[in-house]
């Protein structure tokens, strides 16, 4: 779970993290590029609508030409910022059409710290928690329902194919959340050292599961500390996701909260790559 002892216990973003994010910040400043999968390039633009509570902002990425399976990338609480837009960008060029959208909309428009580090230091979570509280269980179902539309109005996205949402840290939980809201439409769900995701009540994500579509799959990505701090949580889900029709798997890496992501003080390149690898896997077998 992301909690204040774990924020007090992260170091500080490596040399070669730094360079990885200026590598990053370069990139998505340089629209379109031939990667991957989207050899035409890529289209990115600044994008906000009408949502329950609020106006949505976010960043869309997708490939310059067709129509694609859509995703939507929910930030961890530091927000929407390059590091998560160039892994929108990623993800994008190999054929999705991404929405980064910012978790905080209900509250604040637009990025709100420049890194994990700026988040930190400077009173982050402090300043994040009225955001936070904001997004009660029902209103990010809400908030989903509002997505999955305004995707399916898209040109650049195939409304025919199912919808993948990605969460990390306290978005974790939105995804299965999102998911079983919108089943007819959002067929993946990806937690990364997500919290929340057990415990007791009608809107707990463990107890959502069985919500989501049948031919639905969920990836559950759990950091090996917070499995060291809450040993439990796998085995529930475990059980939740074998009762559930849809295809559910838990994991824990070998990483620490926050090991997936580029500007995290602990990010495992080795780890985020193979949690990479099992996204990719998950969308190609149910968008």
């Amino acid at each position: 779970m992301c909690d204040q002892q774990h924020v007090s216990e992260m170091g500080r973003v490596s040399r070669r993290q730094f360079g990885v994010l200026g590598a990053a910040g370069a990139i998505a400043a340089c629209a379109p590029i031939e990667t991957g999968s989207a050899a035409g390039g890529l289209t990115q633009t600044n994008v906000s609508f009408a949502a329950d509570g609020g106006t949505m902002d976010g960043v869309f990425i997708h490939p310059t030409s067709g129509a694609h399976p859509a995703v939507v990338l929910w930030p961890d609480i530091a927000g929407l910022r390059p590091a998560k837009i160039e892994m929108g960008r990623r993800l994008a060029a190999q054929g999705y059409a991404v929405l980064v959208a910012n978790p905080y909309y209900r509250s604040v428009s637009g990025q709100q710290f420049a890194d994990f580090d700026d988040w930190r230091n400077n009173d982050g979570w402090n300043r994040v928690t009225p955001w936070r509280d904001a997004n009660t269980p029902a209103a990010v179902q809400a908030t989903a329902r509002s997505v999955v539309a305004w995707l399916d109005a898209q040109d650049a996205v195939d409304s025919a194919r199912g919808i993948g949402n990605q969460g990390y840290c306290m978005t974790g939980s939105w995804t299965i959340l999102a998911a079983a809201a919108v089943p007819a439409r959002i067929k993946a769900a990806a937690s990364f050292h997500g919290g929340g995701l057990t415990g007791d009540g009608d809107l707990v994500p463990a107890n959502l599961l069985d919500e989501m579509a049948a031919d639905a799959g969920a990836l559950i990505a759990i950091s090996r500390d917070d499995d060291a701090q809450d040993a439990a949580a796998k085995a529930i889900l475990a059980a939740a996701g074998e009762a559930a029709a849809a295809e559910v798997t838990v994991e824990v890496y070998a990483g620490d909260h926050g090991w997936t992501v580029l500007d995290s003080p602990v990010y495992d390149q080795a780890e985020a790559e193979r949690a990479w690898a099992n996204l990719l896997e998950l969308y190609a077998d149910k968008l």
